[in-house]
């Protein structure tokens, strides 16, 4: 199909970022970006013969305008748009995997801050991504777009057999558990309220309203302090488990009924250990910020353990390519292409750990009380400029392979040593280097700490204060 020239649009220079297009709403994001990404994904889509393009959107405040303005751009560009309307980013992907759409885009700002928002998409059954976005950008700043049709849109309602196909891998047996859920106010709201319903036991749902404001907390299951308000409920309620959802309900926290929190990695130990019962021998991915307990845990449970790449653009791609039936990452991000679709959805993830919960003999502490030991950091962010964070990560990895370190490439540097292993690596959605580690003790991991640091210091740079964040896991 030839190219035609239509009106230029040039997004503002942070939005085009690694997985999603994001940016803050009247200052870097405006409907005449989301009008733009329509007519430009329509034309993408039109080009590889496509027609249909499913769209969805989250509960913030902005997105019914944004949802607008991409359907027109859509349509604009010849496009049968089918409107999911309001829910979790995974009800979407559900819709445009099981009605085969060409091509779907999802209208959120996931775990951003509420003034924040952004387009997730997928062309076909594969995340649209990377190199993919930066040449809608350069598309639309070209404004090499199809001809202007007229296409067409309509309102569709996949609630109903999106529940009850999580529904349907329930596998909990008898025993009734009692739940307790923070919706944060996620987009989930409606969803969650009628999945609860249908599933056995008893369940408690905080914070289920659909709020764009998020006045509870910060809508990322990932961050301890967005946890407190779960795991007071979860003690109070005496209940067996707490599960969390970030603002679109692609990623998911849990605590047990200690309230203790099962980080990203040591929930894909629950999941894998039991998917490798009907999958013996099966490739297991995680990322690399996952902990080594991890992959030696999959590995005794007779996996084949793969580290990968953050971003679940590229472990969706990954566990493709490797038939992988579960992965995970540290993020809350859950991929089950085993009875599921292989996209992340944290209500679907849910479902199965409950199911595993409600199987087991004892309580689940006894999960994490039961894993290796060991003491990490959290995640730590600090700022480096775009133009120096891949510079950085080359030097350091310059310097360990002439000291003759043992190190994993994948993404950044992951380095072992007798003390356990520390890792430095340059986020793709941010100005900002990402460091981590974990040791067999707190010696150990001090001195870990204190090699990360020495190798950003031989670049030149600050060292961020590693003092006081440790914390076992």
């Amino acid at each position: 199909m030839s190219a035609t020239l239509g009106a230029a649009h040039t997004f503002h220079a942070t939005s085009l970022r690694e997985y999603d297009i994001r940016g803050i709403v009247g200052q870097t994001l405006h409907a005449a970006d989301a009008y733009a990404i329509g007519r430009t994904f329509g034309s993408i889509v039109s080009r590889h013969e496509g027609r249909t393009v499913a769209v969805g959107y989250d509960g913030r405040l902005s997105s019914p305008e944004l949802e607008e303005a991409l359907v027109q751009g859509l349509m604009a560009s010849g496009m049968e748009v089918l409107r999911v309307g309001r829910g979790p980013t995974p009800m979407l992907y559900y819709a445009a995997t099981t009605l085969a759409t060409d091509g779907c885009i999802m209208v959120t700002g996931s775990h951003n801050p509420p003034n924040y928002n952004g387009f997730k998409m997928m062309l076909g059954r594969k995340p649209f991504f990377g190199a993919q976005i930066q040449e809608l950008g350069r598309l639309a700043a070209a404004g090499d777009v199809v001809a202007e049709a007229k296409g067409s849109e309509r309102s569709i309602d996949v609630s109903h057999d999106y529940i009850a196909r999580l529904i349907s891998d329930w596998d909990g047996g008898d025993r009734l558990l009692k739940v307790v859920w923070d919706n944060g106010n996620s987009s989930a709201g409606e969803v969650l309220a009628r999945l609860v319903r249908s599933l056995p036991g008893e369940h408690t749902v905080l914070n289920g309203e659909i709020d764009g404001n998020f006045p509870a907390h910060h809508p990322d299951p990932t961050v301890a302090k967005n946890l407190e308000q779960l795991i007071a409920a979860v003690a109070e309620k005496k209940a067996d488990i707490g599960i969390a959802f970030d603002g679109d309900a692609d990623r998911i926290g849990v605590v047990d009924n200690k309230g203790q929190i099962l980080w990203g990695d040591q929930l894909l130990v629950v999941l894998a250990r039991d998917v490798l019962k009907t999958h013996p021998g099966a490739t297991i991915i995680a990322d690399v910020k996952a902990s080594q307990v991890l992959f030696d845990e999959v590995q005794r449970a007779g996996g084949v353990p793969l580290m990968w790449k953050t971003g679940h653009s590229l472990i969706k791609a990954k566990m493709a390519e490797t038939g992988s039936p579960l992965a995970g990452e540290m993020s809350g991000h859950v991929f089950f292409a085993d009875r599921w679709y292989g996209f992340d959805d944290a209500l679907y993830a849910a479902v199965r750990v409950l199911g595993i919960v409600a199987r087991m003999n004892g309580p689940f502490s006894d999960v994490k009380e039961a894993l290796p030991h060991a003491v990490s950091t959290p995640e730590l962010r600090f700022d480096c400029d775009d133009t120096r964070k891949f510079q950085v990560i080359d030097e350091v990895a310059g310097r360990l392979k002439q000291s003759g370190a043992q190190v994993s490439a994948i993404d950044g540097v992951r380095v072992r040593t007798a003390d356990g292993w520390w890792l430095l690596r340059a986020s793709n959605t941010q100005a900002v280097l990402v460091a981590r580690a974990e040791g067999f003790s707190e010696d150990g991991l001090e001195r870990l700490k204190a090699e990360l640091v020495h190798q950003l210091e031989a670049s030149g740079l600050e060292a961020p204060d590693f003092s006081g964040e440790n914390a076992g896991h």
